[in-house]
């Protein structure tokens, strides 16, 4: 059996022409889609620029193109020029149909270019498909730039009605992204953050170290996300520590993990004076990440969109006091307490900062804790591929 998969990703590519995927795409999830197929092709995008072998086998997952054919297209949403490219929309339009005709089966992970024009085709040819619905495209688009707010409402209907009309549909929210874009088929929510390590000792760790904690002295926030992705909303908490230091209070320093041009934010940092306040870490290995959550003291997801974000949600599976803004999946995860506005948010970020005490912060590493462990790698996985194989014998 043929299997398709589509999305708008980029893979990278080294110098001896190896290819490697990002993020969440690791062997573990292309497994899940060999496990039901028999020949499996993924349909992406390629970042032009070319790693060394060390750069790319230490920042990205490799990419096995023995096992997987990897259909590359051009990356329309690189420019409004390409976007507005007729030339370039025709060979990706044709690209994905001649993939799809040739294939059995069609998995479209939306929000994505490349998924809605696959979605459309196997329409027509009357193809079975199932959508994955990982994040909200008017939120992703509105929030990026000018550019995005004048593709949002088009990209908002494509993405709602090929959630519409699918038969099948997997969402990585519990209700968010169901009542944004519900469909009428047969639907299930597994979430794409899957957790292994629930070891005790993790929380019994957390427990000893706030219970140590000297709260008088610097208090670390963190967060894990690009640095130069104006939607991921750093800038609101380094605002935030700029009007605390105008009340004389100065002890919360801000680490961001993450990749990306960092000129914006240290501009920012610099303008509300909090420069020695703000550290930026760069990049970092997953294995690296989990020893740095345990080192900080608060996690905050900002973000102007998401769907369920992983670093959340891996930051409570480490006990974490944490606090994020009011979009997507993340208040199906926080205590409503700590929960703000996604924008206008600097003065809320204040308040809940300014009451931590080791009472919440004891209170909120158990129950983070436990809210993480519904994130169970073998429960979920279960429920999905029980899905997906009934996605796949419908023929």
């Amino acid at each position: 059996m043929k299997l398709l998969f589509v999305h708008d990703t980029k893979f990278k590519e080294d110098i001896t022409g190896t290819y490697y995927t990002g993020g969440s795409y690791s062997e573990k999830i292309w497994n899940r889609y060999l496990s039901i197929s028999s020949e499996l092709s993924v349909i992406a995008r390629k970042e032009p620029y070319i790693y060394s072998i060390e750069d790319a086998k230490k920042k990205f997952n490799y990419f096995d193109k023995e096992k997987i054919n990897f259909i590359e297209t051009p990356n329309l949403n690189s420019s409004l020029k390409n976007f507005l490219n007729f030339k370039e929309q025709k060979k990706v339009n044709d690209i994905i149909k001649n993939a799809v005709l040739r294939t059995d089966f069609l998995i479209a992970r939306l929000p994505s270019t490349n998924g809605n024009i696959a979605v459309d085709f196997a329409k027509k040819i009357n193809k079975p498909y199932l959508v994955e619905v990982v994040g909200c495209s008017w939120d992703a688009l509105w929030n990026y730039n000018s550019k995005g707010k004048l593709l949002a409402p088009l990209n908002y209907l494509k993405q709602k009605r090929a959630i519409s009309e699918s038969e099948y549909a997997i969402y990585v929210t519990s209700n968010f992204l169901q009542k944004r874009y519900p469909t009428r088929g047969d639907s299930i929510n597994c979430s794409n953050v899957l957790l292994s390590n629930f070891d005790d000792s993790i929380l019994i760790n957390r427990t000893e170290k706030v219970k140590c904690r000297n709260l008088e002295s610097t208090l670390v926030i963190g967060t894990t996300a690009a640095v130069d992705v104006k939607y991921k909303g750093q800038r609101s908490v380094i605002k935030a520590l700029g009007k605390l230091k105008e009340r004389g209070i100065t002890n919360f320093e801000y680490q961001l993990v993450g990749s990306g041009e960092q000129k914006s934010l240290r501009l920012i940092a610099e303008k509300y004076a909090v420069t020695e306040q703000v550290k930026f870490l760069g990049a970092m290995p997953h294995k690296d990440v989990l020893n740095w959550l345990d080192s900080i003291d608060i996690y905050a997801q900002p973000s102007k969109t998401e769907g369920l974000p992983r670093g959340l949600i891996e930051a409570m599976s480490r006990g974490l006091f944490a606090m994020g803004s009011n979009v997507g999946g993340i208040p199906e995860l926080l205590d409503e307490e700590y929960i703000f506005n996604k924008s206008n948010n600097e003065e809320e970020i204040c308040n809940i900062l300014i009451e931590i005490n080791k009472d919440k912060l004891l209170e909120q590493a158990r129950r983070n804790f436990n809210v993480a462990k519904e994130y169970d790698q073998s429960l979920i996985e279960s429920r999905r591929q029980l899905f997906l194989r009934k996605f796949v014998s419908q023929k």
